[in-house]
């Protein structure tokens, strides 16, 4: 995995989900977080690769008792600085032992899993989450997909041709990073692997952004009439199965 702290002192996380393509991502995943907490209050939270707090604070602000776990030591120091009531601590997914097993109701794994390059170690951080959430517990898993990649990266960008010869891109268009990228990007039978050898159930899976990454500039153009038309659209198709790995996220919904 390359070095965290100095992508993340240049690339502005902070406002990412405040962006158009982002407010989408946002608010289909936030939808599919209140389903599962349902009517219950003060649930024990733990949000593992918490960014700047884009998910953590809006649910402590919402009640919840929230924990933060975070690598990137700019984002966390920008999480710090908002004074709010999350409990916010450095640390990686692949290595919890800080927090005891069986512990919190919801497990967001919304960034980790982006940037951890082999299966083991994606594998070691689904069984941390597993052991920290309670038996029954709902874990929330978020991964970049490889077909954003091939067609973003690959040939909007005019780097296909490199990839195909570096052996980046193999014979049948499956990333395959170096161990010391900073992402990686997963087809849905990896995903149903890594779920099957961790042992647990899935709930549902979903597209958490559909097209959006893709039509940035065409939402960015839209009413705001058109705008909350497309988000009505998209929470409509985003677990239509015919869809799900063209976005550029698929968020995987499990119970421990």
């Amino acid at each position: 995995m390359g070095n965290l702290d100095t992508y993340y002192n240049k690339f502005n996380e902070d406002k990412r989900l405040s962006r158009r393509h982002g407010l989408v991502e946002f608010t289909t995943s936030m939808k599919y977080i209140h389903k599962y907490i349902g009517n219950r209050k003060g649930l024990k939270i733990i949000d593992i690769g918490a960014g700047t707090g884009g998910y953590s604070i809006p649910l402590s602000e919402e009640g919840h008792d929230v924990t933060a776990v975070e690598l990137a030591k700019p984002n966390l120091g920008k999480l710090k600085a908002k004074k709010s009531n999350v409990k916010a601590f450095h640390g990686t997914a692949t290595d919890l032992k800080k927090f005891k097993s069986d512990t919190y109701d919801i497990t967001i794994l919304f960034g980790p899993l982006y940037h951890l390059i082999s299966h083991q170690d994606k594998l070691t951080a689904l069984l941390e989450a597993k052991r920290v959430t309670k038996p029954g517990g709902y874990i929330f898993v978020a991964y970049c997909m490889n077909e954003y990649s091939i067609l973003t990266y690959g040939f909007k960008e005019h780097h296909v041709v490199e990839c195909v010869k570096s052996g980046r891109f193999d014979r049948d268009f499956n990333c395959t990073p170096k161990a010391d990228e900073l992402y990686d990007y997963v087809r849905l039978e990896e995903i149903d692997r890594l779920n099957e050898e961790a042992d647990l159930k899935r709930v549902k899976i979903l597209s958490p952004d559909g097209p959006a990454n893709y039509i940035r500039t065409t939402l960015n153009s839209l009413t705001e009439e058109e705008f909350e038309l497309f988000i009505q659209y998209h929470l409509s198709i985003c677990e239509r199965p015919e869809l799900l790995g063209a976005g550029a996220h698929i968020v995987d919904i499990l119970q421990a």
